[in-house]
């Protein structure tokens, strides 16, 4: 794959996924969106990679999709661009390492689920969310999915409804976005965070990615039964063994074996 609508990179234990088209407020386009799929399913097989970042060039994180793309065709060309970005966003919740968004300006209709869907937000204080596709006729039913799920219904549905902009900190307020930081932060304060995430065994993110995801929306009796079972499989694990004994024995250093 050769990139052109993003970048992709890779430091140590952590990945970093730009996307690269600021002339087009960094919508998805096909093109767009098949880069990323490449670039998600590399990175879900990278052993080496622990955490990764999703950001953007530009004064802006991404304007959803491009309408350009959205007009005049027919269902066959509509239903190819719904199903391969649903096949993007579904992939950022399937690979195991958490994915962090680092967002400015505005993150509008696709753009603001992909925000949405990631596992956590940074956004600096001039960050914008909204769903405004019921302002040209389009309800915005696909980022309905990741704003319904990252926050509650009704501040969800006044999203969804209004299309207006929600501000960074009133984002943060309704449990959209994780931490609001000076423009000049946003960089440094989403790598601490994924450092800081990246000194954890890949194994134990990866159990507890996808567990969380398993269980959040399963009844109490299920999700225990469900968390029961993979933590008695996780202690039984070489990373959990060392973890443990090391801390018994008051010794910080371990060399996780992500295995």
């Amino acid at each position: 794959m050769i990139y052109e609508d993003i970048l992709f990179s890779t430091e140590g234990s952590i990945a970093t996924l730009t996307l690269n088209s600021p002339k087009t407020i960094n919508a998805l386009s096909r093109r767009m969106i098949e880069e990323m799929i490449y670039a998600l399913t590399t990175v879900s097989s990278d052993e080496s990679v622990k955490v990764l970042i999703i950001k953007a060039n530009g004064k802006h994180f991404c304007a959803g999709h491009d309408l350009s793309e959205m007009v005049d065709s027919g269902v066959k060309e509509y239903k190819f661009i719904f199903d391969q970005c649903t096949r993007m966003m579904q992939l950022i919740h399937e690979i195991p390492q958490p994915v962090i968004a680092q967002v400015q300006g505005i993150a509008t209709a696709a753009g603001c689920q992909l925000a949405a869907w990631c596992d956590l937000v940074i956004a600096s204080e001039d960050a914008r969310f909204s769903t405004p596709g019921v302002k040209i006729g389009l309800f915005c039913t696909t980022p309905m999915v990741a704003i319904s799920r990252a926050i509650g219904r009704k501040m969800a549905l006044e999203m969804l409804l209004t299309g207006r902009d929600f501000p960074a900190q009133e984002a943060k307020e309704i449990g959209l976005v994780n931490r609001v930081v000076p423009i000049e932060e946003l960089d440094t304060t989403t790598e601490e965070l994924a450092k800081q995430i990246s000194k954890a065994s890949r194994f134990a993110l990866s159990i507890g990615k996808q567990g969380f995801y398993a269980q959040v929306d399963q009844t109490d009796d299920k999700a225990f039964h469900y968390a029961k079972h993979t933590i008695v499989m996780n202690n039984l694990s070489e990373d959990a063994q060392n973890g443990i004994k090391r801390f018994l024995e008051k010794n910080d250093s371990v060399e996780w074996k992500d295995r």
